[in-house]
């Protein structure tokens, strides 16, 4: 035996014995307001949070939105928040991801939002094309107020796919420390990414 096949086989007799799986699943902290706990962590990720009562609010509290942002181009995969501008519904109906360059501001459903970090879960076949994350300035995500489970154990427990596909946890713009360990907002997506929960 040879010097390397030694010192394996003395690893492998010094290894601890295999604890085995948890009996009960891992739960997190239960949150008393899931709503506000969600609202301090979307804004503790560099996010906006803004609750509305219902679908007329909802499509004020948009409106308003894109109006302080100053977006020209706003596209919506979201009926009740309104169409987008020059009565684009969205960009499932763009049949080249290419054309959505120059949106400003996307509206995009969220199935469920995540208490514990501010993520909202958004599933592929909501979205149109995924290009929508990366090309537009600002993200405006919508969730129902009934959808927001404690933490990532209760959000891995819903998660599921039929079939090929996607889907994605967004959480805040998009932002990096990487450079120089500066955080910079917008550095390959969305500058500023605003949930609105309804309900």
């Amino acid at each position: 035996m040879g010097s390397r096949e030694e010192i394996l086989a003395a690893l492998r007799r010094a290894a601890p014995p295999d604890p085995g799986l948890p009996s009960e699943p891992v739960r997190g902290t239960p949150y008393a307001d899931l709503a506000l706990q969600l609202g301090e962590a979307v804004q503790a990720v560099g996010g906006a949070f803004q609750r509305v009562p219902d679908a007329a609010a909802l499509r004020e509290a948009v409106a308003a939105l894109a109006a302080r942002l100053e977006a020209r181009r706003v596209v919506s995969r979201v009926p009740e928040a309104g169409a987008g501008t020059a009565g684009e519904a969205g960009p499932a109906d763009v049949a080249d991801p290419h054309e959505l360059e120059g949106v400003d501001l996307a509206v995009v459903p969220g199935r469920f939002a995540v208490a514990e970090n501010g993520a909202v879960w958004v599933a592929g076949e909501d979205l149109g094309h995924r290009a929508v994350f990366v090309i537009a300035q600002h993200l405006a995500l919508v969730v129902p107020a009934a959808e927001i489970v404690n933490d990532l154990h209760e959000a891995y427990a819903r998660i599921r796919f039929d079939g090929p596909g996607f889907g994605l946890f967004v959480a805040g713009p998009s932002k990096t420390a990487d450079i120089e360990q500066a955080l910079v907002i917008g550095a390959h997506g969305a500058r500023s990414c605003t949930v609105f929960l309804v309900g």
